[in-house]
């Protein structure tokens, strides 16, 4: 009896996608301190001195400013860290993000 042999080839095909983008969006108040707002996007956005204050001024000028653009778990992340050190201090400053 003659062995045959088979071959088989599987493709497996993923659906994979870059998973979605959000802006994180800084939101102005009357309360909240300059200085404050240039800290915390260099603590918790990694922002350099100069573009922290270009962005603080946008967000005083314009009433908000996009701060980051991440995935959505970062995005919550650094939303929620920032609000939290926002509390920390007495300050009422106001974060969200919604999709890029």
């Amino acid at each position: 009896m003659a062995q045959e042999k088979t071959q088989s080839t599987m493709r497996v095909r993923l659906n994979m996608k870059e998973p979605g983008r959000y802006k994180v969006i800084c939101h102005n108040d009357d309360f909240t301190t300059m200085d404050f707002v240039v800290m915390m996007l260099m603590d918790v956005f990694f922002k350099s001195a100069d573009e922290a204050e270009r962005l603080m001024l946008a967000i005083h000028r314009t009433g908000q400013a996009v701060v980051g653009i991440y995935p959505l778990d970062i995005a919550r992340s650094k939303v929620d860290k920032a609000m939290r050190l926002a509390r920390a201090n007495g300050f009422p400053l106001t974060l969200s993000y919604m999709p890029e």
